[in-house]
């Protein structure tokens, strides 16, 4: 079966980390871990499961033994990929593996913790994105925190600001972003409840795997504590996720948090991406991209291209996020399609923030700034950007202009200058850049 996409219409996220660790392949792979996870967890806290079944049973998960394309068309019959796949799957684990696949778990259990997986998986490349993207601002912002240029209200000059002051602002939405993102990722957690969230099935496996298991065991006290508890403890070990503190099948906060982190994410980075695109106008010219994109019919054009992605991705992230938090409202202790519509919306965000974090410090680490064009744009309105300061000072002075002048007609020439009206521009960037840490992200035992 061909793939019927392949990026051709989100090229934005083409060739990303974060898309080659969202991808299928990459799915399945999670899904293989989480079942091999299980089997190794079955075997740390039941002594009747044998190590060397576990051991099979992890053997046999490796992604390039099954068939993708036919767990795709396999899976619309039972709901979900999950189902197909541990059939293959224990066939694959031969006698020795098969009977502890997948045991007690539901399918849900398996999905939730792979997508768990792929997050966890995705995000890290996504914050190594977001590293270089701050690091390439702060030195942008260090360079010109004194550099002149137009500030801008509601489209119009309004007084001068600096462009270190501009690339600090974008600097500090970035590093708000990765503390979102960090927090969000350090809680990512494993999902095993059973088929309703009780954990009964585990209690059932685990007495009739014991030694002493007998017909009326069954009504008895699970060997060695709670196996439920302890066996959701070390799959979430062995899966290298967050436990939680109850099974979340219909508790979606975790999906919903990352949804949020992730369109969070998305307008920082369009905060960045807008700017550009305003101030590499023609007729502003005052950034440009360090590798812009050239144009089919116009050879003369430089497109910002990378700031025109992540302005794409920062109009898809919302409507997406929207999905997830709409699936917070899941009847009875399993759903029918409330966690099935996240599964793609969750993957689309870990792509287009992906490629926006990617395309983003490829943006911050070739932008070229031009001070002359800014100096150029402080003087189109002949000074009149510096309107605030004169009538203040003149009225200071006694020396109110008369109906109908103008301000500079009675203001000291000094007063003219843009390069010292920077109130406290310079002062702000060197404060936001003692910011050069996030807080360390919560513990994920």
């Amino acid at each position: 079966m061909t793939s019927a996409d392949r990026g051709l219409l989100s090229a934005g996220r083409a060739g990303s980390p974060a898309e080659a660790a969202t991808g299928d392949e990459a799915v399945l792979r999670a899904m293989l871990d989480a079942e091999a996870a299980l089997a190794r967890a079955w075997a740390s806290v039941l002594p009747a499961v044998p190590a060397e079944a576990a051991r099979a049973v992890t053997e046999a998960a490796r992604a390039g033994r099954f068939d993708l394309d036919a767990l795709v068309l396999r899976a619309r019959e039972g709901g979900n990929p999950v189902i197909p796949l541990v059939a293959d799957l224990r066939s694959a684990a031969g006698s020795q593996g098969a009977p502890y696949v997948h045991l007690g778990a539901t399918s849900q259990d398996i999905m939730d913790t792979a997508l768990m997986l792929v997050a966890h998986r995705a995000l890290e490349h996504v914050l190594a994105d977001l590293s270089r993207t701050a690091a390439a601002l702060a030195t942008l912002a260090a360079e010109h925190r004194a550099t002149p240029m137009p500030g801008r209200t509601l489209t119009q000059h309004a007084v001068p600001t600096t462009f270190g002051l501009k690339a600090a602002g974008w600097r500090a939405l970035a590093l708000d972003a990765a503390d979102r993102l960090r927090a969000v990722r350090a809680g990512l957690p494993a999902q095993l409840g059973g088929a309703a969230g009780t954990m009964a099935a585990f209690h059932a496996h685990a007495l009739a795997l014991s030694p002493s298991a007998s017909p009326a065991a069954s009504v008895s006290a699970p060997p060695a504590g709670d196996v439920g508890m302890a066996l959701a403890a070390a799959f979430a070990e062995e899966v290298g996720l967050a436990e939680p503190a109850l099974p979340w099948h219909v508790l979606r906060t975790p999906v919903a948090d990352l949804g949020g982190a992730l369109a969070f994410t998305a307008g920082a980075l369009g905060k960045l991406a807008a700017d550009v695109l305003v101030l590499s106008r023609t007729e502003i010219g005052e950034v440009s991209e360090g590798a812009g994109g050239g144009s089919s019919a116009m050879p003369h054009k430089y497109n910002p291209v990378r700031a025109t992605w992540i302005a794409a991705a920062a109009r898809q992230a919302p409507p997406l996020a929207a999905v997830l938090y709409g699936s917070l409202a899941a009847e009875d202790e399993r759903p029918a399609g409330a966690w099935h519509a996240e599964w793609q919306p969750l993957r689309e965000l870990l792509r287009v923030v992906g490629g926006a974090a990617r395309d983003a410090a490829e943006l911050a680490e070739g932008l070229r700034v031009h001070p002359e064009r800014m100096r150029a744009d402080l003087e189109a309105t002949g000074g009149r950007i510096l309107s605030e300061r004169v009538a203040a000072m003149a009225g200071m002075a006694g020396r109110e202009p008369a109906e109908g002048q103008d301000p500079r007609q009675v203001a000291d020439p000094d007063l003219l200058d843009p390069a010292t009206y920077l109130g406290s521009a310079p002062e702000l960037v060197d404060r936001a850049l003692r910011r050069t840490a996030m807080p360390p992200a919560p513990e994920t035992s």
